[in-house]
Formats: C-alpha cells, structure tokens, sequence
C-alpha cells in the first residue's frame, strides 16, 4: 500500500483540521471554567489599576 502526494495531503489538512477545532475548544473550555473566572477578572481589572504606573 502506497501513499501518493494527495493521499498525504488530504491527511495533513484533515488531521490539521481536527487539531485546530480540538485547540479551539480547550480553549474556550479554559476560559469558561468556573474556578478560572477570578483569574480573569483580575486579569480584566488590573490593565486599569493606576498602581501599575512604573515609577510609583
């Protein structure tokens, strides 16, 4: 059994597919996860902090 060129390529960009979706949705399972929630609120909040000024 031999692979050709297309064989090969129809695998690369299935399997890339799959693994981009598979990424796509532990990520989004990590930022939705409830005990997540407060490290990215004070993620949210602290870009705003004016105590993170350099220099003070």
């Amino acid at each position: 059994m031999g692979f050709d060129h297309d064989t090969l390529v129809a695998f690369s960009k299935s399997w890339g597919l799959f693994y981009l979706i598979a990424l796509s949705i532990g990520v989004l399972i990590y930022a939705l996860w409830p005990s997540n929630r407060k490290r990215f609120e004070r993620a949210k909040h602290s870009i705003l902090d004016s105590t993170d000024r350099p220099g003070k």
